[in-house]
């Protein structure tokens, strides 16, 4: 390290903090979330744009500090977030910028370092993903105006899934739907599902090639089989919504509901659409929340439809874990990530419990404690496999590929 690399001091402590820090942008459709983080990754300065093109947009800034700063910028959309968010950094002298972007296409198996093709790659591949591709792109734009020199890396939530085999990928429907319109199951998530089976790899006495069935449960939520470092197979197909049940999507449904739905009640594509993506899910069957929270206190307090959303849930995670655990050469273990999957121990139990033939042994102990950001295994003696509950970190990951992808690690 040379002696002109810049270093940041914490005011309070007078300890070094951010050195060659690298930016990660993650523009949604009416957020952005950010974080610079150190080039070792044990510092980061993290906030989030949210509510974008509303009179309630705001940016909630935390410092290096650990201060809370919030900031209203009523109607501003993402250029202008962007702007304020880049002049809040600007002093920490980012090395690069890291933009997380929903869809690659089959073009893209790893993080590629944005030259025109790239930006025209992520703008035309809006088909794919109209709501979150069109925002990455605006990022990338928005940081090439303020800071042209800076280079720009885009990593890719489908690129991981890159690996798996065309069995895996392809969907049983006419031959050119695939060779012309690029029609086959992407998966996504990538940069979650690679970061916590990595992590498990690392922290598991198991020897040799590992496989793990990593359960990204969220809002969103993702299955995915990795061996060796490598996806196989994932529950999420074209879209983000096949698969799993979810907050609102509905997951896997007969594909002639579309035209069922058509033409008994004339709904469009566009509404029918709608309904499975912003709907469904654990909303639509509680007909309370996509918060899995409040529905578990609903269902606690006797609501039926609460009881079913759960049950529901669980049985469908269950029934998919163990459906892709047939991609896996050897099943190490389970590892479960995001938000309801690092935080619900009775969800974990449940869907573990759908897997009953397994010869999986959980230590109920260990996995109520297993809350709150808490990284650990609670399989119990005798269990067929390792149970892992690992915190995602998909900040950190998008951060070490574009260093990577740059050259600077």
């Amino acid at each position: 390290m040379s002696d002109s690399t810049p270093v940041f001091n914490d005011r309070n402590t007078g300890k070094s903090k951010l050195i060659n820090p690298t930016l990660v942008l993650n523009c949604g459709s009416s957020s952005i979330k950010y974080a610079l983080i150190s080039e070792d990754e044990s510092t980061r300065i993290t906030g989030l744009a949210e509510n974008l093109g509303l009179d309630t947009a705001r940016i909630k800034h935390t410092t290096l500090n650990g201060e809370k700063l919030e900031i209203t910028i009523p109607g501003g959309r993402h250029e202008l977030a962007l702007q304020k968010i880049l002049a809040l950094l600007e002093q920490y002298h980012f090395v690069a910028v890291g933009h997380r972007v929903v869809h690659g296409g089959r073009e893209y198996s790893k993080a590629v370092r944005v030259d025109q093709h790239v930006l025209d790659e992520v703008k035309r591949l809006k088909i794919l993903a109209p709501l979150h591709n069109p925002a990455n792109a605006l990022g990338i734009e928005a940081v090439e105006a303020i800071y042209p020199d800076i280079p720009q890396v885009v990593v890719f939530d489908t690129a991981f899934h890159q690996t798996m085999p065309p069995v895996a990928y392809r969907y049983p429907i006419p031959k050119a739907l695939y060779e012309e319109e690029k029609i086959r199951r992407y998966g996504f998530h990538g940069t979650s599902h690679a970061y916590v089976s990595e992590r498990a790899s690392e922290i598991t006495d198991a020897k040799g090639p590992h496989g793990w069935l990593t359960a990204h449960l969220g809002n969103g939520c993702s299955a995915t089989a990795v061996y060796n470092g490598e996806s196989l197979d994932t529950s999420m197909g074209l879209t983000p919504l096949e698969g799993l049940m979810m907050g609102t999507r509905s997951g896997d449904v007969d594909p002639s509901l579309h035209i069922h739905l058509k033409r008994k009640l004339g709904m469009s594509l566009e509404e029918i659409d709608t309904m499975l993506n912003s709907e469904s899910g654990l909303l639509g069957i509680s007909g309370l929340s996509n918060d899995l929270r409040t529905i578990e206190q609903a269902a606690n307090e006797g609501h039926k439809d609460a009881q079913l959303a759960i049950e529901m849930f669980c049985y469908r995670v269950g029934k998919y874990l163990a459906s892709l655990s047939c991609a896996l050469p050897d099943f190490t273990g389970i590892v479960f990530t995001g938000g309801i999957g690092e935080n619900s121990a009775t969800t974990r139990a449940r869907i573990l419990d759908v897997m009953r033939h397994f010869g999986i042994k959980f230590n109920a102990e260990k996995n109520d404690d297993l809350v709150g950001g808490a990284e650990g295994s609670f399989q119990d003696e005798g269990s067929s496999i390792e149970l892992w509950v690992i915190p995602t970190d998909e900040e950190c990951q998008i951060a070490k590929e574009t260093c990577q992808a740059l050259g600077l690690k």
